[in-house]
């Protein structure tokens, strides 16, 4: 009996999107299982008991869950076009600046989205202060793995798909060119790689989502 990869996911999600791009940049063939996370499929609690929440990788029947943990099992599986460098240093700070993305980028560029006033204000300071670290990081490079895609470059590859989403929601550039060129270049490089465009969500049907989500929450 052949490999069988499940990946448990839903069309919008940034955690999902990472494993959808590391499988396709693997060349991993796969079955997709979109979830509703308003109706949880059994399945979904029987895989991820404890946070019952996607993506989940079930290989030969076999879960592996937390997306940053199922891009090392790729990885690690597949060797094929490796995604972690071979240099253990090289390795731990890729994995220092995508957990330093899910821990403070994305949560400072949400509040941007869902605060108004004063809090927007800060919000918006707070993420600028991350995305610099992240140019630092990036400054000299195609990507953050160097020539070609890497781990970090899928870990922090939502950001090419959600900033342009929240700059036309919000009306102004989070991520501009004179700001953060590296940066601005690396968004468009990335999307520009088959294995990603060919994968990405549609910007209008992301919008909609959002302002779906922003008119539907409470004010505050």
């Amino acid at each position: 009996m052949g490999e069988q990869v499940k990946l448990f996911k839903t069309w919008s999600s940034a955690f999902g999107l990472r494993i959808v791009w590391a499988l396709k940049l693997k060349g991993i063939q796969y079955e997709s299982i979109d979830e509703d996370l308003t109706n949880k499929s059994p399945l979904i609690l029987q895989y991820n008991p404890v946070y019952k929440k996607i993506p989940v990788l079930v290989y030969n029947g076999r879960p592996i869950v937390e997306s940053l943990i199922i891009l090392e099992y790729i990885d690690e599986t597949w060797k094929q076009n490796p995604l972690l460098p071979e240099d253990p240093h090289k390795r731990a700070t890729a994995r220092f600046w995508a957990k330093f993305g899910d821990d403070k980028v994305m949560s400072s560029l949400w509040q941007i989205l869902t605060e108004q006033g004063k809090e927007r204000e800060e919000a918006l300071v707070q993420a600028t202060e991350n995305l610099k670290f992240l140019e630092e990081e990036l400054k000299g490079k195609r990507f953050f793995g160097g020539e070609k895609i890497g781990f970090l470059d899928i870990a922090l590859g939502w950001l090419a798909n959600l900033v342009p989403v929240l700059e036309e929601i919000l009306g102004f550039e989070v991520i501009d060119k004179a700001g953060f060129p590296f940066l601005s270049e690396w968004m468009l490089e990335f999307s520009s790689v088959p294995a990603i465009k060919e994968n990405l969500p549609l910007h209008d049907k992301m919008v909609a989502k959002f302002r779906a989500y922003l008119a539907a929450a409470p004010d505050k």
